[in-house]
């Protein structure tokens, strides 16, 4: 049964998930990116501001597409999350609590997450068009210039997530490897 989650994210719900988990997440997330995520840090490098609170908040890996007419957005799926792995422990640092993209994290991401006590979610590849009927409203917060990669703000209802890693140091994908590899010596 999938967990509902309201957002954005407080510590005892980050505390409740393990690896595995499927939640559906209502309410608040960012949209980000390789560029914005650099234009983030070069902002906590000069002493400035983020364009928005990023404390408790999840932000989105996604490359969007145009919105076709009468739709809030175009096809929403996610990208692949390593790229933003050298600027998410910085990020981790000053609040962020989730992240939802495809694909593995770091050794040194994964233990920030332990540290700062964050999650991130898996949204499943190819499924952009799906996903993208679970956003409600769509809105640029900051650097429109960026285009596709200018940070959003999304209202979600039933954004369908798994838990890859927990606050406890577990790995979905390690641990599927794993359970399969058993299932495969026990025939």
């Amino acid at each position: 049964m999938d967990r509902v989650i309201r957002l954005p994210l407080t510590s005892k719900t980050i505390e409740e998930l393990r690896t595995g988990d499927d939640a559906l997440l209502n309410g608040v997330l960012y949209v980000a990116r390789d560029a914005a995520h650099k234009r983030m840090i070069e902002a906590l490098d000069k002493g400035e501001n983020l364009p928005f609170d990023v404390r408790g908040q999840v932000i989105y890996y996604m490359g969007p597409s145009p919105a076709r007419p009468g739709t809030v957005i175009g096809a929403a799926g996610p990208t692949t999350s390593g790229r933003m792995d050298c600027y998410t422990i910085r990020l981790l640092e000053v609040g962020l609590k989730g992240m939802i993209g495809k694909g593995n994290r770091s050794m040194e991401v994964r233990q920030a997450m332990i540290k700062y006590r964050a999650v991130y979610f898996g949204a499943i590849g190819g499924a952009g068009a799906l996903i993208s009927k679970s956003i409600k409203k769509s809105e640029i917060v900051a650097y429109a210039d960026l285009g596709a990669e200018a940070i959003l703000k999304l209202e979600v209802e039933n954004f369908p997530v798994t838990v890859i890693n927990d606050v406890y140091g577990g790995d979905l994908y390690v641990e599927g490897k794993a359970r399969y590899a058993r299932r495969l010596n026990s025939d």
